[in-house]
């Protein structure tokens, strides 16, 4: 096991992971956002309730916001597993040792 290809592997996934969960957050808000433009908009067209809900809702923008969301969510989660996945063989790796000075301290 090369320990430090792990270490330098954690090292480089920390800055993708948090430009990741930026682009998540920043979708999940711009949707909120994006909901209030458009209902203005279904607004000024004369629409008032419910119509301008479904309006800003089933809005080309809207939608494409949501794929967006779902994709930057997606490369969150795939960073998070992989971050994930390179902590616990750090984690083994440090077992290992520890596991192997205890043997070594009792021969």
């Amino acid at each position: 096991m090369d320990i430090e290809k792990i270490i330098n592997d954690l090292d480089a996934i920390g800055p993708v992971y948090a430009k990741a969960e930026a682009h998540r957050v920043h979708y999940t808000e711009f949707r909120k956002s994006l909901k209030a433009i458009l209902m203005n908009e279904a607004f000024e067209l004369g629409m008032n309730g419910i119509k301008a809900e479904a309006y800003a809702y089933s809005h080309k923008r809207y939608t494409k916001c949501l794929k967006e969301l779902a994709e930057a969510t997606n490369v969150k989660e795939i960073e998070r597993a992989k971050r994930d996945s390179l902590k616990m063989q750090f984690e083994y790796w440090r077992t290992t040792q520890a596991n192997d000075r205890y043997i070594k301290d009792r021969v």
